[in-house]
């Protein structure tokens, strides 16, 4: 019975609040509404628009892929209103990770937090390396890859995770000030790619909107869905199974909006602020990618882009309009550093508060004369830098997609447990339609999370049973609210001692 209430000990809001005063790891309040809607189209809007897009309509759904993101995007949606709710309610840096502490206690934090640290850790370097191909693009060369023996460095990835860290550790403003530039640079692309694109739309491109379903090799054996598996459907291509299939690959092309709750310490208003931030970016990013998927299919047969090669350049140069490619590129750059940006800050933040209630070394947690934690983000560039340097991701995208829709899942159900458990806590904003809105939400977020491949959960399984091995050699032991002992006077926790 002890183990079982020291593992899911909850720590209270107002705790976690009081929490954010401490001298030696505060963070500083910079962030307004507008510069927490940038942050989240800054991270959203990347490489998906110009490459996910094209391979995924011309291996996966066809002209349908439209109707994936719009699918992708309602899942997002439901969940987003409820991180709305939390980050409004509970305004501490560690987004679903500190929701979790408050609701579900200490053991499922730790493993949402081990999650989101796999999800964040893999986006950045995988993001990083994208970067890195798009800069040998406009430079006219290969990627920036230094081959030394049978070892390949990828220089390029290195550099942009180098300065973006610099950025971070300088101050949140500031990134947020860059990140701003960015996306103006790249939202101008994608106009720019949305006007030409419409001038060679054929509407006979659209059909069949749906394509009969295909075999695919690609999806066999560990590769198919756990869906496939389950139901014995096999791998397909195309129809509705592909179609489902798609929704659960797109949906990576959304991830990062959630990592605009893990800036609510630093947000000067975060009961309005937040909100805002989170659904008014989401809003715009599904808009441009319905719109830019729409002209895509339009532009070209799905078929001719069938290689799993294709973006959204390739459609362009089948019309002889190559010189569009290298704006691509230049977009594709600014919309990359965006996003490595905003993943780099996700998971500092992420860490930061993890090491803050003890779970890591609470050494991490201290912040510099800029209120940054600068310790902590030059070892989160360094781990990200010799991933991204060094290895090959392969299909390993997936996972980012996986622990984005745990943690996705928990925050759903999270509002409920909040909802009946502390329903005087006040709200700066509410999800509607409860019960309703966070069931469907988490339910979405299951379906898409049975669409994507056996490898893939396999994976993300070891990762998990890693983690709580982790817990407890070190961070049970270490936890700031195992150390405490409750004060019979006050509801809340007082250190001992």
């Amino acid at each position: 019975m002890a183990i079982t209430s020291g593992l899911f000990r909850t720590k209270s809001v107002e705790q976690s609040i009081r929490d954010t005063d401490d001298p030696d790891a505060k963070l500083r309040k910079d962030l307004t509404a507008k510069d927490l809607t940038i942050f989240g189209v800054a991270v959203v809007i990347g490489a998906g628009i110009f490459t996910l897009t094209a391979r995924t309509a011309g291996t996966v759904a066809g002209p349908a892929v439209s109707l994936a993101f719009v699918f992708a995007a309602i899942a997002c949606g439901l969940t987003a209103l409820c991180y709305a709710e939390f980050a409004s309610t509970v305004p501490v840096a560690g987004s679903a990770y500190t929701f979790a502490y408050a609701t579900f206690g200490e053991v499922i934090a730790w493993i949402i937090g081990w999650d989101l640290i796999l999800e964040f850790a893999l986006a950045v370097s995988v993001v990083a390396k994208g970067w890195s191909q798009y800069l040998g693009d406009v430079l006219g060369s290969s990627a920036p890859v230094v081959h030394i023996g049978s070892v390949s460095f990828d220089w390029g990835a290195v550099v942009i995770i180098a300065v973006v860290g610099v950025l971070l550790a300088t101050g949140t403003k500031l990134s947020s000030r860059v990140s701003a530039i960015a996306v103006a640079i790249k939202l101008g692309v994608i106009a720019l790619v949305l006007v030409v694109g419409a001038t060679y739309f054929k509407p006979s491109n659209l059909s069949p909107y749906i394509p009969p379903a295909e075999p695919s090799e690609k999806a066999e054996g560990l590769r198919q869905s756990l869906f496939a598996f389950v139901t014995g459907s096999g791998g397909t291509s195309y129809g509705w199974y592909g179609l489902l299939a798609a929704a659960s690959l797109v949906f990576f092309a959304f991830i990062g909006f959630d990592v605009v709750a893990t800036t609510a310490e630093e947000t000067r208003n975060p009961q309005r602020d937040i909100p805002r931030g989170i659904l008014g970016s989401l809003a715009i990013v599904t808009v441009l990618y319905i719109a830019v998927s729409l002209v895509l299919t339009g532009m070209v047969s799905y078929t001719q882009l069938a290689d799993g090669n294709a973006t959204l350049a390739t459609a362009f140069a089948i019309h002889g309009a190559t010189w569009v490619k290298n704006i691509i590129a230049i977009g594709a750059l600014a919309g990359l550093s965006t996003v490595v940006m905003v993943m780099f800050l996700g998971q500092t933040r992420v860490l930061f508060a993890m090491a803050r209630d003890g779970l890591l070394p609470r050494s991490l947690a201290q912040t510099g004369r800029k209120g940054t934690p600068v310790r902590l983000t030059v070892i989160v560039g360094v781990i990200c830098a010799l991933l991204a340097g060094f290895v090959d991701f392969g299909t390993l995208e997936e996972m980012v997609n996986i622990g984005t829709l745990v943690a996705f899942v928990l925050v759903a159900v999270g509002v409920l447990v909040l909802r009946r458990t502390r329903p005087d806590l006040p709200r700066g904003f509410r999800v509607p339609f409860v019960p309703v809105v966070p069931v469907l939400g988490a339910l979405a977020c299951l379906w898409l999370m049975v669409n994507l491949s056996i490898e893939t959960w396999l994976r993300f399984i070891i990762w998990m049973a890693l983690g709580v091995f982790v817990y407890f050699a070190y961070g049970r032991r270490h936890s700031v609210l195992g150390r405490r002992r409750p004060d019979p006077d006050k509801p809340e926790l007082t250190p001992v001692g």
